[in-house]
């Protein structure tokens, strides 16, 4: 689960403790944060099969995989996601699924109940159904709240999950409030990180520092009055906080994603990254990608870290930040995250700051993640 401080370290040993499977990245939603790929339609033809999954789960368990992620897009697009569920309980690993609540209906929460799902990560994006609505592009906001019921109904251990910006960190209050109601032992707030679609929309998106301290306080205040009811998650923007986020704990540390066409990957948006070695998982065993390829090796570890990180005394803590928004802001993946006040490109960061906070400043519409969206906002610029 997400801590809200970047000095956190776990030595895994070697091994892909944290494996997240992105099953698919069709979605009913249009979020203009999405972590996925701005091209993800081409993916649609190329997942993986049933029988593939279930190889990839064999080899994780075998590369000492322990905690599992269902992710997306949506996993409940997958038919087959009940199975999946079942061969990975059977395994042995700690299933979660990580779902926006479309299509999560009693039935097939009692079937992935069955199945042997151990816990579920709930996005929602407001307190009102308006504002929650126009965010995702969706009337969803109904069918969020009813699948947050059922499944605190049925006894799953539930992570809500508010991605934070802009047009709803105002709801901060409001939003544990509800989450206290209904018995949520985990609310996360997680201002979000500026990838893909959110990278596009980040002028837009980005709260100010005084709207983010102001929720910090509505937090704390409300950590105070719950005390262990809940345990309440603030995750400050690192554009904030002057120092960058241990990204997974490091390149090929821990964490283990496989996207949907059986590319391995250290964390979900390497591909950002261009020049680098990808393989699947249909051509190579997983265990000779996590610890024998160009990939996980290229900036696994300390002794690639430039300056002024290898001399760093905070390195072990922050492994250098994340090598996609170095490469995003930067132009190279092997710089010092710009989001570090000791990087000689921290001005990048600085400028997207200011941005958010200057007078009289055109606003533009956010561009949703949708089928050709990206052809259309080149156009429009």
């Amino acid at each position: 689960m997400p801590k809200e401080t970047g000095g956190l370290s776990l030595d895994g040993q070697g091994k892909p403790l944290w494996l997240s499977l992105e099953l698919t990245y069709r979605c009913p939603l249009k979020c203009s944060w999405c972590n996925n790929p701005l091209d993800f339609e081409d993916y649609a033809a190329k997942e993986l099969s049933t029988e593939e999954w279930k190889k990839v789960l064999r080899e994780s368990r075998e590369l000492g995989a322990l905690q599992l992620g269902f992710t997306g897009g949506e996993p409940l697009q997958r038919p087959d996601l009940e199975e999946l569920v079942a061969y990975a309980d059977s395994l042995g690993f700690y299933t979660n699924l990580i779902t926006s609540g479309i299509g999560l209906g009693e039935e097939r929460l009692i079937a992935l109940k069955n199945a042997g799902l151990k816990q579920i990560q709930l996005p929602l994006q407001a307190t009102r159904a308006d504002v929650t609505d126009a965010l995702v592009g969706a009337r969803a906001h109904a069918r969020k709240l009813e699948a947050g019921r059922l499944i605190k109904a049925h006894g799953f251990p539930m992570v809500l999950n508010m991605p934070v910006f802009r047009q709803n960190i105002g709801m901060t209050g409001e939003m544990i409030e509800w989450a206290a109601g209904l018995g949520i032992e985990y609310l996360e707030f997680a201002n979000i990180q500026y990838y893909n679609w959110a990278l596009m929309n980040r002028d837009e998106l980005m709260p100010t520092l005084e709207q983010v301290r102001e929720a910090e306080q509505v937090v704390q205040q409300w950590r105070d009055k719950l005390g262990k009811k809940m345990t309440i998650y603030f995750v400050i923007p690192d554009y904030y906080e002057g120092r960058p986020k241990a990204c997974m704990n490091g390149w090929g540390a821990i964490h283990l994603t496989i996207a949907p066409d059986g590319v391995a990957m250290p964390c979900q948006e390497a591909r950002v990254i261009p020049g680098l070695e990808f393989e699947s998982v249909r051509d190579r065993p997983l265990a000779w990608i996590w610890h024998e390829s160009p990939l996980f090796r290229k900036y696994r570890g300390l002794d690639w870290l430039p300056e002024p990180c290898g001399s760093c005394a905070e390195k072990e803590k922050d492994f250098g930040g994340c090598r996609c928004q170095a490469f995003l802001l930067t132009g190279d993946a092997g710089n010092t995250d710009p989001a570090c006040s000791r990087s000689p490109r921290h001005q990048v960061v600085q400028d997207a700051v200011d941005a958010v906070t200057r007078p009289l400043r055109f606003r533009k519409p956010l561009v949703r993640r949708a089928a050709g969206a990206m052809s259309t906002a080149f156009l429009e610029n």
